[in-house]
């Protein structure tokens, strides 16, 4: 199993970025997918999450109304659309899958919101 993050980046509070994660070496259409972020000090969280059939999402009360999350099976990728980010959105985003009870993770992309 591999999930590949990448969209991270610097962007001014305001901004807007995509991130995406690549999953292989399992049936991606078969699981839900969530993204998590950890910011400097303080524990991973959840960012938001989607059912594998696209047709339930879940969203932190933080992110609510700003950030969306989607899936594309036949590209095994998940993405999440940021709006609006403010600068406590800074953190290491990863995205998770969980299969027969075990999680695994992306190596993580960087997300820093600043001016």
């Amino acid at each position: 199993v591999q999930l590949v993050e990448s969209g991270g980046g610097l962007v001014q509070p305001g901004g807007s970025l995509r991130l995406s994660c690549t999953g292989s070496g399992f049936t991606f259409s078969r699981y839900g997918m969530s993204w998590y972020r950890q910011a400097p000090g303080k524990e991973r969280e959840l960012v938001a999450s989607i059912t594998n059939t696209g047709g339930s999402t879940n969203y932190a009360d933080s992110v609510k109304g700003r950030f969306t999350i989607s899936r594309d099976d036949a590209k095994n990728t998940v993405y999440l659309q940021m709006n609006s980010l403010k600068p406590e959105d800074t953190a290491v985003y990863y995205c998770k899958v969980t299969l027969s009870f075990m999680n695994y993770w992306g190596q993580g992309t960087q997300v820093t919101v600043s001016s």
